[in-house]
């Protein structure tokens, strides 16, 4: 087992790296607190949140413009009161108020303030923009400009129409025709299956490279190419830039450079878009919800989803004909920063219902959240698209953790849930919570995928922890469980209820004492979803194997038990009774969703570049190729004038999925930090199509 304790040099990396950034800026005010008490803060700071605002962590770092950026035009006292009442992550509200103290000020001066003669106290109030030098730069992409010396124009920057272009249906979504992937997930069920056959085990060998498309580089880029009427959607979310493209061929159609040029962005990703009617939806970084015409790209309307702080548009679908949508990043105790889930009329905009997925004082869960106030409250953000079943009305989602409160005081609904809502009201169903009060950023956030298997009518889904739960998707009921990675936060699974018990040093953690836990919080599952193949009845999982100490002499990440060294894994599964079939591990891990067809193929993309097509019934890998950099995102498959095609995207920012297993490699393995693109694969155009198995 290797152990990487990256941590301390990667912050005192970014901090060399800022201070280059404030090198010859004026002198800023002297700070309110002392060199005595930023010292004391680098320990707790090392101790209690280097782990996830450092190397491979999930979140934004608080050392250089990943903070700056975030927090220059508030002031110490918000700071104060955020670590004080929800850090660290693992145990909110345990720092003391002098250790909370003295973490503000060694973040303060880690960015640059001057230490002054006062100690800080709980009171200190001062604008934080007044204690930082002013920036010479723009961080990693300050001073992006065109190629022709300009700054990047926005608005529509290459004009053209989509000829014949025909309206997304209803009756299409319900009957997802073969030759489109008009939704993130293909289907209502999230089964990210296509029924095309073309490529089969027999020819799949032959694939080709066809064309490629470059993105602009520069944050998180996980998309989903949307393709209808031989028209692919794409999307670069670091200037909002949407793309309309010929799927067969890769040339451009049109161009909306919608901006604003966002960097230092926390979980801002646009994994998915909408298509519906003759618009497609595009949740803009900046938390603008823009309904262009798909035809054209012009903007038929727009509105801001949320102003406060960096909130983001979290997942969003069409279902019912509604355009639904859920919170993300609202993350901060504050009755403004509520998270929720909310359907609107496509047409205009317009909000039909509102599902807050914090309970408060006085409506049902409220009173999960101990004495918390309202105000108090925080988290539970539906950051990945839902799933519909249109029989019984019903759409599923899952939310993020709660951010706020200390455990063991309640299970603080509706955080880390799976939750069905009826679409036409917005109202609560049911919900089923594995985990609650969790406090290790393993969160049950992902895919809902919906499989009628005899009579019943399941729901299944896994989270971070790698737990895949099996549920009554009519009511919620528990049915069944399989671990699919190695996991050692729970020491028992309630066989009734699906509920875990946790490990008593995490509920009671012991200041100082190292604690390991597995999965880490990049997750035995994260985004990369799944996908359902119902000609066999296997779920296909793709899967991670890093375990973490959070705290003690030892922090840092390795490889789980029992895993040879291998981060990365690929696991199916067959519905009917959760029995493992096939497994495939390997060094690097996988990055972006699994994708299969009826002609028995699959495919998924890792870190190290690879993207492969396996066969579904054994795992076998039967052909692959090296991209640009690493796979990352979720591959779609179409067809254009009879010849089916496949898509992977390509990106290098991906959160902690992506940043452990980087921190990891160290040197072992290397891709470029540059290569946003998507890459299209056929079958030989001069070579006859083999016929499809029987």
């Amino acid at each position: 087992m290797r152990v990487f304790a990256a941590v301390t040099l990667a912050a005192a990396g970014a901090a060399g790296l800022w201070a280059w950034d404030a090198v010859a800026q004026p002198a800023a005010a002297p700070g309110p607190f002392t060199d005595a008490q930023a010292q004391a803060g680098k320990s707790v700071y090392d101790g209690k949140c280097a782990v996830c605002h450092e190397a491979g962590g999930e979140t934004i770092k608080l050392i250089g413009p990943g903070f700056t950026d975030s927090w220059r035009a508030r002031g110490t006292k918000d700071l104060y009161t955020r670590i004080k009442t929800t850090m660290p992550f693992s145990n909110p509200g345990s720092l003391s108020d002098a250790e909370t103290a003295q973490v503000v000020a060694y973040i303060l001066k880690s960015n640059g303030a001057a230490a002054g003669s006062a100690d800080f106290t709980p009171a200190t109030a001062v604008p934080i923009s007044a204690l930082l030098p002013a920036r010479r730069g723009g961080g990693l992409y300050a001073g992006y400009t065109s190629l022709s010396g300009a700054p990047a124009p926005t608005g529509i920057t290459f004009p053209g129409t989509v000829a014949n272009y025909s309206p997304v249906t209803e009756e299409m979504l319900l009957h997802a025709p073969a030759k489109d992937w008009l939704m993130h997930y293909q289907n209502y069920a999230g089964w990210s299956h296509s029924p095309l056959k073309q490529i089969n085990t027999q020819n799949v060998q032959n694939l080709q490279l066809r064309w490629v498309w470059s993105l602009d580089d520069g944050e998180r880029q996980q998309i989903t190419p949307l393709v209808h009427d031989g028209v692919m959607f794409v999307s670069t979310v670091v200037t909002n830039k949407v793309q309309a493209l010929n799927a067969a061929t890769g040339d451009l159609i049109w161009e909306h450079n919608l901006g604003p040029r966002l960097e230092n962005q926390v979980n801002a990703t646009a994994r998915a878009m909408v298509l519906y009617g003759n618009q497609l939806f595009y949740p803009a970084s900046d938390a603008t919800l823009y309904a262009l015409d798909a035809r054209t790209g012009k903007i038929n309307w727009k509105f801001k989803h949320t102003d406060f702080g960096h909130d983001k548009i979290g997942g969003l679908m069409i279902a019912d004909g509604k355009l639904i949508v859920g919170r993300g990043v609202c993350d901060e105790a504050s009755l403004e920063d509520r998270c929720f889930i909310a359907a609107y009329d496509p047409k205009d905009g317009r909000q039909i219902w509102k599902f807050s997925t914090v309970a408060y004082t006085g409506e049902p869960g409220g009173d999960s959240w101990g004495d918390m106030t309202n105000g108090q409250r925080a988290g539970a953000d539906a950051w990945i698209a839902g799933t519909y079943d249109p029989k019984l009305r019903l759409t599923y989602w899952g939310t993020g953790q709660a951010k706020a409160g200390k455990n063991g005081i309640g299970d603080k609904l509706f955080s880390n849930a799976t939750i069905a809502l009826d679409v036409d009201t917005g109202k609560l169903k049911w919900y089923h919570q594995p985990a609650p009060d969790e406090g290790l950023d393993l969160d049950e956030v992902y895919e809902k995928i919906l499989v009628d298997s005899g009579s019943q009518k399941l729901l299944l889904t896994a989270g971070k922890k790698g737990i895949m739960w099996k549920l009554d998707r009519t009511n919620g009921k528990f049915l069944d469980y399989v671990p699919m990675v190695f996991q050692n936060v729970f020491t028992s699974i309630d066989r009734k209820t699906g509920r875990g018990t946790y490990r008593q040093d995490i509920v009671h953690p012991e200041p100082g004492n190292s604690r390991p836990s597995c999965p880490a919080q990049s997750g035995g599952h994260n985004w990369p979803a799944a996908s359902y193949v119902p000609e066999e009845d296997l779920i296909i999982f793709p899967l991670d194997q890093i375990c973490v100490t959070s705290q003690g002499d030892m922090i840092g990440n390795f490889e789980a038990p029992a895993s040879d060294g291998n981060m990365g894994r690929v696991s199916a599964y067959r519905v009917k009774d959760l029995k493992p079939i096939w497994t495939i591990q390997q060094r690097a891990p996988f990055l972006t969703s699994s994708m299969t067809t009826a002609g028995g193929i699959g495919f998924v993309g890792d870190w190290d570049r690879t993207f492969r097509a396996f066969d579904v019934k054994t795992g076998k890998t039967l052909w692959t190729t090296r991209l640009g950099t690493t796979a990352q995102g979720f591959p779609t498959t179409f067809s254009v004038n009879g010849e089916q095609f496949v898509a992977v995207p390509t990106g290098y920012n991906g959160g902690s999925p992506q940043l452990r297993p980087s921190s990891m490699f160290a040197f072992e393995r290397n891709r470029p930090l540059v290569g946003h693109a998507v890459y299209v694969f056929a079958l030989p155009k001069t070579k006859t199509v083999a016929k499809s198995p029987k």
